[in-house]
């Protein structure tokens, strides 16, 4: 028997894969790889599990083939059910600007909205990386009584073409909402997180895709904050933005202080992912590794400092690999020389070659490359 929540999950894979138009040309937001082992989508997956919530979908797009084959049935995050469970949702009558936003989205899976039983949504997009309590969360968007909650942190206001900016007031109320601006200093943002009941969302979206009104921000939520039932929840755990290569860069190297670590995985509140098959590492006789994390299936005979390396990386004699990320399946041959590089999937650095990038301006190298 399976326990009511009375809270179903819907989450966006796509929104602002502009942001990141090097990782997301084969692949939607979602499911670009992250930490050594995870994709994006993990992270509002586990969320949600964690919550007791198991009546999930994601919507999918055109460039869907590697998140349906990351999330499959479900079964890495307990949702393969006979009821409830996982869903693929397809949104593929919304043309590519469309999707970048949730209102023809949401449109498009406008069913599945209305013929589900439970009360409440939590809905998510995948561009923040956090353990957050969804929980916690809903019980506050319940007493509250407000008809929107949106999450947010307090800090620098992250790099989003619609980032939300809001005042709010002793009590949680949003009191001012700013769309699109990015003020200097410390602000209050959203997370792209939202919790809204069923049939308010149903009634919200049809009125306002009727009319011809495709923004969720600047047609649903900033008349609301005008009308005073606009409520706020501050997110009190460690996240981190992911809004363009250089912040999925600087993310993925926060990976290698254990404190970070220990924050965005604990012990007691895993994030889920596909399990695969691999032997442990393996470091050769000429392997020297330093500040680094290396994931199952890699080998290492080289020189790595500082660095992230995925499954099934291989490093071969003689080649140095400095502050680089390096994805599944990716071959550094023998002599070359890696410096603040990020290799997609697959990619094999020929013998000898040197790429260097900088901190703050990383060398990105497409998905299946010889270079």
């Amino acid at each position: 028997m399976i326990k009511k929540t009375g809270v179903c999950g819907l989450i966006f894979p796509s929104v602002h894969d502009e942001m990141l138009h090097e990782l997301t040309e084969v692949r939607a937001l979602g499911s670009i790889p992250f930490g050594g082992r995870y994709r994006l989508v993990d992270f509002p997956l586990s969320n949600l599990v964690h919550a007791g919530i198991t009546d999930i979908s994601v919507i999918t797009t055109k460039k869907y083939m590697s998140l349906a084959r990351h999330v499959g049935s479900g079964k890495a995050w307990d949702l393969s059910r006979k009821k409830q469970g996982l869903s693929l949702l397809p949104a593929l009558g919304a043309t590519p600007e469309q999707y970048e936003g949730r209102m023809v989205p949401l449109y498009e899976v406008m069913e599945w909205l209305e013929t589900c039983d439970e009360e409440y949504v939590v809905m998510s997009d995948c561009y923040v990386v956090g353990n957050i309590n969804y929980k916690a969360l809903v019980k506050k968007h319940i007493d509250s009584g407000a008809e929107i909650t949106i999450a947010y942190k307090n800090g620098k206001c992250p790099d989003l073409p619609d980032a939300l900016v809001l005042d709010v007031n002793e009590s949680q109320k949003v009191t001012c909402l700013r769309v699109g601006a990015r003020p200097q200093g410390e602000v209050n943002y959203g997370i792209g997180l939202y919790v809204i009941a069923r049939e308010t969302l149903v009634g919200l979206v049809k009125e306002a895709y009727s009319c011809g009104k495709l923004s969720f921000e600047r047609d649903i939520l900033l008349p609301l904050a005008e009308g005073g039932n606009l409520h706020a929840y501050e997110v009190p755990e460690f996240t981190m933005i992911v809004s363009n290569l250089q912040t999925y860069f600087d993310a993925n190297m926060a990976m290698m202080d254990k404190d970070i670590r220990a924050k965005l995985f604990p012990a007691d509140y895993p994030v889920y992912t596909q399990v695969h098959n691999c032997a442990p590492v393996v470091y050769g006789l000429n392997s020297d590794m330093t500040g680094s994390l290396a994931a199952d299936g890699a080998y290492i005979d080289g020189v790595v400092t500082d660095s992230l390396l995925f499954r099934n990386v291989k490093v071969e004699t003689g080649a140095t690999v400095r502050n680089c990320i390096l994805m599944e399946g990716s071959v550094v041959h023998k002599g070359a020389v890696l410096e603040n590089v990020v290799l997609d999937k697959d990619v094999s650095v020929s013998e000898g070659r040197v790429l260097r990038g900088a901190p703050t301006y990383p060398l990105y190298v497409n998905k299946g490359r010889e270079i």
